[in-house]
């Protein structure tokens, strides 16, 4: 079932998806979905200079990843298209052309000189409004047409009415906002060259489309009476307006890139889980009940709501993000784990590894002894380097060996272990056997039995951080343990 409620995401080409604007689409969606309403996707693009089709594609890329599907939109369709501004410019004009025609609106003949000349004045007579000083307000119709037809240079302007009360603002985050309406001029919505302005173009779109709620940073809410005064001029319903705090560092300044990563690419390539990301940024500035974290994606597409959203800035944790990634990866199950984080992160280290060539058992082993050490994807790769390694191109960390093994006596423990280790069959070659082979070894050799099994693993693992010893030789397998710990015999004293 739908519902009435119709919202969109109107990002501008002008080059990546940040972090503000990610949460911005989040939000969108999350609320479409809560109300088993409609998200659109529309590509503000009316500034030339900078929109580009590449970096619109960089923005569906982007959505994509955050599994942000939209209803309407590019590559999707709708009934109320184009979804790009730049392919809507007929219908701005054919709004601007009826208010000029109902008298909502009018042409402005007004050259910069003039009005720079009638700001000056405005400040020398300390005139409280310096806005425009609507010069050309009351030209004749007739008179304002024939200038047009005679190509003179003209804007067109909001005839902004002159008892129009204050502009009340019921906005959904922060309650009422109140704005004078005597501090608005006739503000330009064509310019001389023909383009619309931001403030005209998103309403009429708005308008067009039947959008019912504007869910967008609170860096918009100075232009909301403006907008006000479009959607009445157009004779249009005026949606509910939620501004949604901006996120700051953690120095309490806007974030930006001297905080590092700014776009969401940026945290897809380093590794972060989309599923983790978008549950992060839905809790800057929105919470489900005040203490709950781990809020999976059908959970935030059922429950989002504005009443829930903060009026407050949010400040972003980066530690908190990688706190979150590590929940997300450790809430996989082995398949899941080793299908998704494993073995891509294996290839991309340069160790291509089919599944194929090792039992569902094997793997749902590693998984479990790699998964608890893993924060970020390219961690599991790490961790896992020695168990795909063999004896022959193991890599040995040299602080490992010289505090680990290239110590005197750590050739009589390798020896022992290798005697130990020798007596399982290839069939006894369990983690749990494998522990209890070599349990005697710290009395028997009347050693410290961290000096004994640290010298062990320097020797199977090539460094003194590794996943359970037992376990992971396991995984390594009787014959190429029993070759490592030879080959290690060369390093040890």
């Amino acid at each position: 079932m739908t519902s009435d409620v119709r919202v969109r995401f109107a990002p501008s080409p002008t080059g990546k998806l940040h972090i503000g604007g990610a949460r911005t689409a989040i939000y969108n969606w999350a609320f479409a979905r809560a109300n088993h309403g409609t998200f659109i996707l529309r590509i503000d693009d009316t500034d030339p200079t900078r929109s580009t089709a590449e970096n619109t594609q960089v923005i569906l890329r982007a959505m994509r990843w955050l599994g942000l599907d939209w209803d309407e939109g590019p590559e999707v369709g709708g009934a109320y298209g184009p979804y790009a501004q730049t392919e809507r410019l007929d219908m701005y004009r054919e709004a601007a052309e009826r208010l000029l025609a109902e008298g909502r609106a009018y042409p402005c003949f007004c050259t910069p000189a003039q009005l720079e000349a009638d700001r000056e004045e405005a400040r020398a007579r300390k005139d409280p409004f310096q806005g425009y000083q609507r010069r050309c307000r009351n030209i004749p119709a007739d008179e304002a047409r024939a200038r047009m037809e005679a190509g003179e240079p003209y804007t067109i302007r909001i005839k902004v009415p002159e008892d129009r009360g204050d502009v009340v603002i019921d906005d959904a985050v922060h309650g009422r906002v109140v704005f004078d309406a005597k501090e608005l001029d006739d503000f330009v919505i064509f310019r001389s060259d023909g383009t619309p302005t931001y403030n005209f173009a998103t309403v009429v779109d708005d308008a067009a489309m039947g959008i019912t709620h504007v869910i967008r940073g609170d860096d918009h809410l100075s232009n909301t009476p403006r907008q006000v005064m479009v959607y009445e001029a157009l004779g249009a319903p005026v949606p509910t307006f939620a501004h949604i705090s901006m996120i700051l560092g953690a120095d309490g300044k806007k974030l930006s890139k001297r905080h590092g990563a700014t776009s969401v690419e940026e945290y897809r390539d380093a590794g972060y889980l989309s599923d983790a990301f978008v549950n992060y940024l839905s809790l800057l500035g929105w919470s489900l009940d005040g203490e709950t974290t781990i809020i999976p994606r059908d959970v935030l597409a059922s429950r989002f709501s504005l009443d829930r959203i903060s009026k407050n800035p949010a400040t972003f944790d980066p530690a908190k993000l990688d706190w979150m990634n590590a929940e997300y990866i450790n809430a996989m199950d082995d398949d899941t784990f080793v299908e998704q984080i494993v073995i891509p992160q294996l290839a991309a280290a340069g160790k291509e590894v089919v599944r194929g060539s090792h039992t569902d058992a094997w793997w749902s082993l590693l998984a479990s002894i790699v998964r608890p050490r893993t924060k970020m994807p390219a961690d599991a790769a790490q961790v896992a380097a020695p168990i795909f390694a063999s004896a022959k191109t193991l890599a040995y960390d040299e602080k490992s060996v010289a505090k680990g093994l290239a110590k005197e006596g750590m050739g009589t423990v390798l020896d022992a272990a290798r005697v130990a280790l020798g007596t399982l069959a290839a069939d006894d070659w369990t983690a749990a056997n494998i522990d209890a082979a070599l349990e005697p070894l710290p009395d028997a050799l009347e050693l410290k039995k961290r000096i004994v099994f640290q010298a062990i693993r320097v020797a199977e693992c090539g460094n003194m951080v590794s996943p359970p010893l037992g376990e992971t030789m396991q995984l390594i397998g009787r014959d190429d343990c029993l070759a490592r710990i030879d080959r290690a015999r060369d390093l040890a004293m």
